[in-house]
């Protein structure tokens, strides 16, 4: 019978996680990356016959040295021990013990697991050391230790991947459901009481205190979650009663639940849904938040660590560890609050000083971005990035003000803007040379336009040669090399750092606000014009 995990599907993926990014660095002999940054550290992936990538160095640093994957007299050969770790296998935890590694599948997301400059971070990877200290004090294995091997997946690979023998547990949030429970057995809760999908709301936000409550009112949630499924529901209802439905706004798929909270706190969206302890934690960290965790879409939910069927023993150790690590312990709480930080620069964009300073610059950069056909809120975002829109903003570098660029790349011929050192100038300068990278490196008729601009904004702070070999690496590695987002910014975190990332990310989640604030102002001018005529509530 042919498996169903696609063999040409790469594992390895990456949500564009927005406190994640990756250092920049000027390239030999390409345009300057405009940025500056620290050096980057070297790492290395690879793909396996089936076409499945593992990343070998993030395995080394999570297995000690390479040569302890491998039983005592193997050839300790890079290849071979990533074949064994590539390679299907089914067994319980006994077997994994006789051949010294276990191995975690999860996902690529800010703060659970992600690479920093080549070295495995995040809740998750605390979490699966944690689980190798375990196990092997328990086994008394001395220097003949277990190792634990976290490999990322895209989300929809995990449960197949599982169960064909690619990985022996799953770390990623998996909720207990019957439909998971009738395919993989799950270990106790990581959760120490059960979890609800809760309602939080912003400042803009009128009084609710019940579902119903959220007739007419916009929401923002990912198409593909549960939120979204459990919103279309209570629609039904409402419809079926004669009320007004729920406004279901889409995010952008790129954007986790903490960027959605983060943009209710800014006053950008009424509400979203998130897990009542998360939410509970962010709104320690958002001050405009309010969790109303007696509006709940669903309750009672469990997170737990997934194994394949028939594992006893595994199981057994997954419980004994859980009791001791879960949220709620000692350790699991120092973990969780190692990693769930936030800068909140999303709030001050879009309000006070510098939404002052996006207000005054944003003709300039709807001239200048329709001049070179390109999206003035994108620019903007990129600006806000780069100075917070401070046209006194200087670098130690030499960079200089709302766009960040040094005087020899904007008197370079291919942008040949003079006197950036004033405010228009200077953002006429990194369009145009925004719109150079766009059109000279990442021109390409199979990329979608907002592509071609993420990797403009990627190439400006990095370097556009250098952008070009993670494309060149992406494609090798059965990643796409046109999309940016979960496909080259794969390798990008790998090969660069965190800066890159973080970068393109936050302009993105920047432009996503502003696009907001542009329709809100929109949707007030109508109403206006309408009530100037006379037609307003007609």
């Amino acid at each position: 019978m042919s498996s169903s995990f696609p063999r040409t599907t790469p594992l390895l993926s990456i949500l564009p996680a927005l406190w994640l990014a990756v250092a920049c660095g000027e390239g030999a002999g390409e345009p300057p990356a405009i940025g500056s940054g620290e050096t980057a550290t070297k790492s290395s992936g690879a793909i396996t016959p089936e076409g499945l990538p593992v990343d070998l160095e993030a395995v080394e640093a999570s297995a000690g040295h390479p040569a302890e994957l491998m039983p005592d007299g193997a050839d300790p050969g890079l290849t071979e021990g990533r074949e064994r770790v590539n390679t299907p296998w089914t067994g319980d935890f006994d077997g994994m013990v006789e051949r010294r590694f276990l191995r975690v599948l999860t996902v690529y997301r800010p703060g659970g697991y992600y690479l920093d400059a080549g070295q495995e971070r995040g809740v998750t990877y605390e979490l699966a050391r944690q689980f190798e200290e375990f196990i092997n004090q328990r086994l008394n294995r001395g220097h003949l230790r277990v190792h634990v091997v976290l490999l990322p997946l895209p989300r929809d690979q995990l449960l197949p991947a599982l169960i064909e023998g690619y990985g022996d547990l799953i770390s990623a949030g998996l909720r207990i459901t019957p439909e998971l429970e009738a395919r993989v057995d799950f270990g106790m809760p990581l959760n120490n009481r059960p979890i609800s999908e809760v309602l939080v709301t912003g400042p803009s936000a009128p009084e609710i205190t019940r579902l119903e409550d959220l007739a007419g009112v916009k929401v923002q949630v990912r198409a593909s979650s549960s939120y979204r499924r459990s919103l279309e529901r209570l629609n039904q209802r409402l419809a079926e009663a004669g009320r007004a439905q729920v406004r279901i706004a889409h995010a952008p798929e790129v954007l986790e639940d903490i960027d959605l909270m983060e943009m209710v706190d800014a006053g950008l969206f009424p509400a979203t849904f998130a897990l009542d302890w998360e939410a509970r934690f962010w709104a320690g960290q958002f001050t405009g938040l309010t969790v109303r965790e007696e509006v709940a879409l669903q309750e009672g939910l469990d997170i737990a660590w997934a194994m394949r069927e028939d594992s006893p023993l595994l199981l057994a150790e997954v419980n004994a560890f859980t009791r001791e690590h879960r949220q709620g312990t000692l350790i699991g709480n120092v973990i969780l609050n190692r990693y769930l930080k936030s800068d909140q620069w999303l709030k001050s964009a879009v309000q006070g000083a510098d939404y002052e300073r996006y207000q005054s610059l944003r003709d300039l950069f709807l001239q200048y971005g329709g001049q070179y056909e390109m999206d003035h809120l994108l620019l903007l975002a990129q600006g806000y990035q780069e100075s917070r829109l401070d046209q006194d903003k200087r670098s130690p570098a030499g960079a200089v003000g709302v766009m960040q660029l040094l005087p020899s790349t904007a008197s370079d011929r291919n942008v040949g803007i003079p006197d950036i050192h004033q405010l228009e100038p200077n953002i006429h300068a990194g369009v145009k040379y925004m719109s150079f990278l766009r059109a000279r490196y990442f021109n390409d008729p199979d990329m979608s336009e907002l592509n071609k601009t993420l990797f403009a904004l990627a190439a400006y702070n990095a370097g556009p040669a250098r952008v070009a070999r993670l494309r060149v690496e992406a494609a090798e590695r059965g990643l796409d090399p046109d999309r940016w987002f979960n496909q080259v910014e794969v390798v990008a975190a790998q090969r660069i750092g965190r800066e890159t990332v973080q970068y393109v990310s936050s302009i993105f989640k920047y432009f996503v606000a502003y696009r907001e604030l542009e329709s809100r102002m929109s949707d007030q001018a109508e109403i206006k014009g309408r009530a100037s005529d006379g037609t307003a509530g007609g």
